[in-house]
């Protein structure tokens, strides 16, 4: 049985850095894992996403340069370096992941079977 579990979020100022972390277990063949943000009021959207089998990564253009996801395999664990951080990335952040290795192109929450329960960022002085 898929498992994922986020931390790291918290309280930022404008302009500092947040690491998410997101341990995964149950995973039998490659899969597709990614973060997704729910700003308030706003559907889920994919910030970055990444396949198991090569670490091949997708992010959402306004994100570019700013957000890194990354990994560490032996410990089953998905990271996203958060730099520069500003008011509108205020929202839940969850991991998400799927059986389907391509999903991670598109990152598309619809398309992803499993979640983690979120962990909440707010960017505020």
């Amino acid at each position: 049985q898929v498992r994922l579990v986020e931390s790291g979020g918290g309280l930022v100022e404008p302009g500092g850095s947040l690491t998410l972390s997101c341990a995964y277990t149950g995973f039998t063949t490659y899969f597709s894992i990614g973060w997704f943000r729910q700003a308030p009021g706003k559907e889920r959207e994919g910030v970055s996403c990444m396949r198991s089998s090569n670490g091949d990564t997708s992010y959402k253009d306004s994100v570019k340069g700013r957000f890194t996801i990354s990994r560490d395999d032996a410990k089953n664990t998905v990271y996203l370096q958060i730099n520069n951080l500003q008011p509108e990335d205020t929202g839940v952040y969850s991991c998400g992941a799927g059986d389907v290795e391509l999903l991670f192109r598109r990152c598309e929450a619809r398309t992803f079977d499993y979640w983690g329960q979120g962990t909440q960022v707010v960017v505020s002085s």
